[in-house]
């Protein structure tokens, strides 16, 4: 960028602000180099460092930098083997300290926050904790070698502390004993390093020892008494030690610096940098700007777009756009309209954009890329260099038709004006043609109302204008963009009280070519006006819109949450039922084992088909339509002699007389018992042979209880525990004293696992192989309590 622009765009003022908000030197160095780039990828790098940085500040404050110095001429130092000082080191020690820090803080932040470059800058730091636990270990904030600083250090400020702590109590002895009537003032000071009081001229002999000074007047001498010059020599000599060990001390630290000198320069370049990231986000917050889009093909959309150095509560935002439908605007409109804030609003809004800074415009706006920008505003008249106003004018927009590319964005404020009207608006015109055909973006202020016919007859131009209203005759500083500025003159003058036959005089003299411009530009206006009231009234039914689907979303996210909820609510209400018959069920087979340990023999058949009815009615099933309309039709077919099964008991039986219109008396087995008729369902008149209810394995067994022999042979080991773990419970159930398992040999796992399950189980008296003539160690008899 030419060097001209910034400081006619004023963008040394941002920069000037921005440096207010970085806390270190590298950061300061960093805004100081700050200058616009055309490169995108730039531009757009510096653009993703500036919302990394907005959003650490958003969520966290910022990045914790404190305020740090330059320690770049301490590195050089210390590169050439120079003794740094305590308050060099204390610096160093501050920076570590810092990196140790900043290097926690964004690894806590990485868990949680997403970053676009920050995390990239953080690879580079390179901690160094030993490095920073010594440092911080000696030094303290202000330079001062701590005691800690060395073994030896600590022993001499010892020894001296207790000196000067002996001296002082001698000392006292004169200031509070009959001594210090000598005295011109009962007090303990220092003169040449050494501890003396002050002894009135005409006792100077009374304490002896050595003059170290007088008053001005010579009344008083200060004097070393000759009982405290011995001890004061030893307090010199451990001071001496001390600066000595200081300096050994200082030589070691600097000597521990070197090698990471590098390294440290890094980190502070570092830590320079993520500081000014910060401060762009701390700007972007003061001024409320936001991140653009970047347009590589310089399209330039600035939504409600504010100059940063304006009063934010009194600046009127406009939208400003420029290269994609049109190349060039020009701008028309009264003075004090704020054409000229306009154009300095979108060249200082390009330039801190293209610096990698936000913008203060909305959300959403784009900046181009422009390969330079030029400006021709203001007053240049050179009283030194003898050239007028026009002559400045015209030789800064020779300098910059010479330097002018496809890729430039220039502006014009009067573009033109100080000359004759009709040679300057035809200078004006044939310009704005040479950069037409240069093919750079421009954007131009005038007067000239032949440049309004200009705009509307040009292609890839378009008219602008500032808003006046006429009503109040001030302007609004609203930019309008497609109507160009119209004449007020003769509507502020009749309102102002001009008589109206003068006006009207007026009138008949311009050309009729003013009055057709004039009502062109009415007509335009009208019709802005029109399109204006169509979107808003657009805007509204698309408001109305987004707000009925933004309700119909919630309503969805409110009906899915709820259907959530209740189905989360409906497995809560399952589980406790489940939870309820599993715990009804256990209490069951509880009672029907502890009926048998007491009382053996005790539990019937009839008992365990009670026991059994009452774990199937634990299970609540849930019965569709169809099946229930077929039981009902078997149910008024029901007759004494059918064959029936009982849905509860699981078992088949025989009808013999129904009791009354609810329940039946049914033969099951040997068993005769009266069952509800809901409970009822009748099997076919030739039913096939229905297979006897047994365990895997169990040979033989009927209706009245399980075989006395389990055979687990060709099962595997899951399904043979299961098949044992059941047999043992039916078999306790009807009261069997002995029973045979037969598990083969083969690979001895099952058998194992038989021998496993009967030594656990409590009710297993004892167990043991089968004789050799019945299966030897194929087999195990069971023998119950």
């Amino acid at each position: 960028m030419n060097s001209k622009i910034l400081q006619t765009l004023a963008y040394d003022r941002v920069t000037a602000a921005l440096s207010q908000e970085v806390a270190t030197a590298a950061g300061q160095q960093r805004v100081s180099a700050l200058l616009p780039t055309a490169d995108a990828d730039a531009v757009q790098a510096g653009l993703d460092e500036t919302a990394d940085g907005a959003t650490i500040l958003r969520l966290k404050g910022g990045i914790p930098i404190p305020t740090l110095g330059n320690i770049g001429p301490s590195l050089k130092r210390v590169r050439i083997g120079s003794v740094l000082n305590g308050t060099e080191l204390a610096a160093l020690s501050r920076v570590l300290r810092t990196v140790s820090t900043v290097d926690r803080f964004l690894t806590d932040l990485a868990d949680n926050v997403d970053l676009r470059v920050v995390y990239d800058l953080q690879q580079a730091l390179t901690t160094l904790p030993q490095l920073e636990r010594r440092l911080t270990t000696a030094v303290d904030e202000e330079g001062n070698l701590t005691d800690e600083a060395s073994p030896e250090l600590g022993r001499i400020r010892q020894s001296i502390k207790r000196l000067e702590g002996d001296i002082r109590s001698r000392m006292e002895n004169y200031t509070r004993g009959a001594s210090a009537k000598y005295l011109s003032d009962p007090i303990v000071t220092i003169r040449d390093d050494r501890y003396v009081i002050p002894v009135l001229a005409q006792y100077r002999g009374q304490f002896g020892g050595v003059v170290h000074d007088q008053s001005a007047s010579g009344q008083t001498l200060f004097i070393e008494p000759q009982a405290i010059v011995e001890m004061n020599n030893r307090l010199r000599e451990a001071q001496i030690a001390e600066a000595t060990e200081i300096e050994r001390v200082l030589a070691e630290l600097s000597d521990e610096v070197a090698p990471n000198a590098t390294a440290l320069a890094a980190n502070a370049d570092v830590i320079g940098h993520l500081d000014f990231i910060n401060a762009k986000a701390k700007y972007a917050r003061l001024i409320k700007a936001t991140e653009p889009t970047v347009s590589r093909e310089n399209h330039v959309d600035l939504l409600a777009a504010r100059h940063p150095l304006l009063d934010p509560h009194k600046v009127v935002p406009n939208r400003i756009t420029l290269g994609e439908d049109y190349q060039a605007i020009v701008v028309t409109g009264p003075n004090t309209g704020g054409k000229t804030i306009t154009l300095k609003t979108l060249g200082l809004l390009q330039l801190m954009g293209q610096s990698g800074l936000f913008i203060p415009a909305a959300a959403n706006s784009q900046i181009g890329v422009f390969s330079d920008v030029f400006a021709d505003i203001g007053d240049e008249q050179s009283i030194e260099q003898n050239l007028s106003t026009f002559s400045a004018h015209m030789s800064n927009i020779i300098t910059i038709l010479d330097h002018l590319d496809s890729d430039a964005l220039v502006l014009f404020d009067e573009l033109g004006a100080g000359t004759d009207p009709q040679e300057g608006a035809a200078l004006a015109i044939a310009i704005l043609d040479e950069v037409g055909v240069i093919g750079a973006d421009v954007v131009a202020t005038t007067h000239y109302p032949e440049l309004k016919l200009y705009g509307y007859n040009t292609p890839n131009t378009i008219n602008a204008s500032m808003e006046f209203d006429v009503a109040t005759l001030q302007p609004t500083y609203k930019l309008l963009i497609g109507v160009p500025g119209r004449s007020n003159a003769f509507d502020i003058s009749l309102r102002l009280g001009l008589d109206a036959t003068i006006v009207d005089r007026a009138k008949l003299l311009i050309a009729d070519d003013s009055h057709d411009l004039n009502n062109m530009i009415a007509d335009l206006e009208s019709q802005r006006k029109a399109a204006e009231t169509e979107y808003k009234a657009t805007r509204h039914e698309l408001d109305e819109a987004e707000k009925l689907h933004r309700d119909l979303q919630g309503a969805y996210t409110e009906f899915f949450n709820e259907r959530e909820r209740q189905l989360n609510a409906a497995k809560d209400q399952a589980n406790a039922i489940v939870d309820k018959a599993q715990e009804k069920a256990d209490k069951i087979i509880k009672n029907l084992r502890q009926m048998q340990l007491t009382n053996p023999g005790t539990v019937k058949e009839n008992q365990l088909i009670e026991a059994k009815s009452e774990l199937s009615h634990l299970h609540q099933e849930k019965k569709q339509p169809n099946r229930v309309l077929r039981r009902e039709k078997r149910k008024q077919a029901l007759a004494a002699g059918d064959r029936v099964r009982v849905l509860s008991y699981g078992q088949t039986g025989d009808l013999l007389e129904q009791v009354d219109a609810k329940h039946w008396d049914v033969q099951i087995g040997i068993m005769r018992m009266r069952i509800a008729t809901s409970d009822i369902e009748k099997v076919r008149d030739d039913p096939e042979p229905e297979p006897k209810r047994r365990i895997a394995g169990v040979k033989g067994g009927g209706m009245t209880g399980p075989s006395t022999t389990l055979d687990l042979r060709g099962q595997r080991y899951d399904e043979a525990m299961a098949n044992l773990d059941s047999y043992i419970d039916s078999a306790l159930l009807a009261n069997y004293q002995q029973v045979t398992i037969i598990h083969g040999l083969g690979t001895g796992a099952i058998r194992n696992g038989v021998t496993q399950y009967l030594r656990r189980n409590r009710q297993v008296k004892k167990f043991g192989f089968a004789p050799q003539n019945a299966g030897g160690s194929g087999a195990t008899i069971v023998e119950f309590k």
